[in-house]
C-alpha cells in the first residue's frame, strides 16, 4: 500500500496559513504562490454560483452567470444547502 504523502497535520499546517491573513494584499500575495490564476478563477466561480444559489437564482442562470460546470454547481447547491463554510461567509462579502 502507498504511503500518503499529505498528512493531516500538513493540511493543518495550510489552515493555520490562511488564517493568519490580515488583508486584501496578504492573500493576493499567498494566492499568487500557492495557486495558479485558474484555480482563484475557479475558486471565485464558486463563491460566486454560492451567492447567486442564495439570491435564488436557478442552476441555468448561475451556469450562464459563471460558466461553471454543472457538476461543479451540484457540490456548492449542496454545501450551501448542508455545508457550514458558504453560511458563515458569504454575508460577509
Amino acid at each position: 500500500m502507498l504511503e500518503k504523502k499529505i498528512t493531516k497535520e500538513d493540511i493543518d499546517n495550510l489552515y493555520k496559513v490562511l488564517i493568519r491573513l490580515q488583508t486584501l494584499e496578504d492573500c493576493e500575495d499567498l494566492f499568487a504562490d500557492l495557486c495558479t490564476n485558474k484555480e482563484i478563477e475557479q475558486m471565485a466561480g464558486r463563491i460566486k454560483a454560492a451567492k447567486l444559489l442564495e439570491e435564488g437564482k436557478t442552476y441555468n442562470q448561475v451556469i450562464e452567470q459563471t460558466n461553471i460546470s454543472s457538476a461543479t454547481l451540484s457540490r456548492v447547491s449542496r454545501c450551501v444547502q448542508y455545508g457550514n463554510g458558504y453560511r458563515k461567509f458569504l454575508d460577509k462579502i
